[in-house]
């Protein structure tokens, strides 16, 4: 029996926080918090930062931070700083993370997550969520519903970039009482990690990165990466006998369908799996499209695809509508800060978004978003960042990638690599955005950062399973 099983779970919090007020002597207490997707009682601070850097004495904006203290009162003094993705995810919506992903490395050390400015409980740069999953509204009237919610924010959208944020990192370091700390960052956490590791090299003792965003990508531009996860996902198919029996022209259907929603010829019209009340969509291109791009992130939801895609050709779009609810039926903390996530891309990587990359990276996967991005940013209307040649990192890094990623393949991570002085990279054949949660990646993640000098044995990444396809609507095949 563990040492937090046989203690119940009030006195455990106690003991908890009081050991994390230990860890982090002379910084911000703050106070036991109770949050979405932990049943424990963790550590909440509000940490003060400047909105602009360059006014110190200008106004401030307040940062929600929550500590998950290391198990051992003994525990080590560089804790683990933990940053979402999106842009517009924040810390408190990965907390589950804590269950699986960092439990081994909570055992020795603090978890900190961050609510990057703009999102979650960092004053949440976001529009009506409940008008942005409206299935009555048209894609015009979605955008325009977006456009009216940005005009009405009286905010300087320029404050809120990727260089303030790294420098929101640093503030909570030194808030927190810590000297050096580790990072993780998955996905656009990892563009962040890399920012706050060139502004701050002296502070960074090692880094994970999950899903690599490399210094030179824009990040709307992932039509090639998201059309080759979807060409992968059809040879697979076509290459298993099962899925090729049930499926025989699931290219030639998903084509067919795209044409089909494209010219508007596809109306909806189902019990709502989530009321069971009648339900009229028009499925448009960007629905219908978006939805497949966020099912190819991950490999177990991706061989579901196939079902879905023959079942909506054939007229019965409920498994289909279905999977496009989940990401709002079960986020912790609501859907990613939207707004944030403009201020984030218009500022970064649309003013580098070119007629020559659009050309090379076409793909009707990512164009729905594309199309919007230009009256979005205009509304955003913030000063271009120039793009900076990266400098070296010094730090010793661990990369994760999986070879299905849609967003942030291998080639990533290998461009990334060039600008690392010690950078190990761990590329998963079977897996694809994310890959700190799968099978004997939460132990790699805790022996790197105990020793991030040493090579990573990581041939037990090989025994992960190719998850089975869906060939029916009893689920997968065993």
């Amino acid at each position: 029996m563990t040492f937090r099983r046989c203690l119940d779970a009030p006195l455990l919090g106690l003991l908890l926080l009081a050991t994390a007020a230990a860890h982090a002597a002379g910084g911000l207490q703050g106070r036991s918090c109770h949050l979405p997707g932990v049943e424990e009682a963790l550590r909440c601070v509000s940490v003060p930062v400047a909105l602009d850097y360059a006014r110190p004495a200008g106004a401030s904006i307040k940062l929600h931070v929550t500590v998950a203290p290391a198990y051992r009162e003994s525990a080590l003094p560089d804790p683990l700083f933990v940053l979402a993705g999106g842009p517009g995810e924040a810390g408190s919506d990965v907390l589950p993370l804590l269950n699986n992903t960092f439990r081994r490395i909570r055992a020795t050390r603090d978890i900190v997550f961050i609510d990057q400015r703009g999102t979650g409980r960092s004053g949440k740069l976001s529009c009506d969520d409940s008008k942005a999953t409206d299935a009555a509204m048209t894609e015009q009237q979605l955008e325009a519903e977006v456009l009216a919610c940005i005009g009405a924010m009286k905010v300087d959208f320029a404050a809120y970039g990727t260089a303030n944020a790294a420098r929101d990192i640093d503030q909570v370091r030194r808030a927190l009482g810590y000297d050096k700390i580790n990072l993780f960052g998955g996905s656009y956490g990892t563009r962040l990690g890399q920012a706050y590791a060139r502004a701050f090299p002296a502070q960074l003792r090692a880094m994970v990165l999950d899903g690599v965003a490399a210094p030179e990508q824009v990040i709307p531009a992932g039509g090639r990466d998201g059309q080759a996860a979807l060409d992968a996902l059809f040879r697979q198919c076509a290459a298993e006998p099962g899925c090729q029996r049930a499926f025989p022209q699931l290219r030639q259907e998903f084509d067919a369908l795209s044409a089909r929603v494209a010219a508007g010829k596809v109306k909806v019209a189902v019990a709502d799996p989530r009321t069971a009340e009648p339900l009229s969509l028009a499925m448009n291109s960007g629905r219908f499209l978006n939805t497949v791009h966020s099912i190819l992130y991950s490999p177990a939801d991706s061989r579901r695809l196939p079902f879905l895609i023959h079942s909506a050709a054939n007229g019965r779009w409920e498994p289909f509508v279905a999977r496009r609810n989940v990401a709002a039926d079960f986020s912790a903390n609501g859907s990613i800060a939207l707004v944030l996530h403009l201020a984030v891309i218009c500022a970064e990587d649309f003013p580098r978004l070119t007629p020559a990359l659009r050309a090379d990276d076409a793909s009707a996967l990512t164009a729905p978003v594309l199309s919007r991005l230009p009256a979005m940013c205009k509304a955003i209307n913030v000063a271009p960042v120039a793009f900076v040649a990266p400098t070296r990192i010094e730090a010793p890094v661990l990369m994760l990638s999986g070879v299905l990623d849609p967003v942030t393949p291998p080639r990533r991570a290998e461009a990334a690599a060039k600008y690392m002085a010690r950078a190990q990279h761990l590329v998963v054949t079977n897996a694809g955005h994310g890959i700190a949660q799968l099978g004997c990646t939460p132990r790699l993640l805790r022996e790197f950062l105990d020793n991030p000098a040493a090579p990573v044995q990581a041939a037990c990444l090989k025994d992960l399973p190719v998850p089975a396809f869906q060939l029916g609507s009893s689920g997968p095949q065993p």
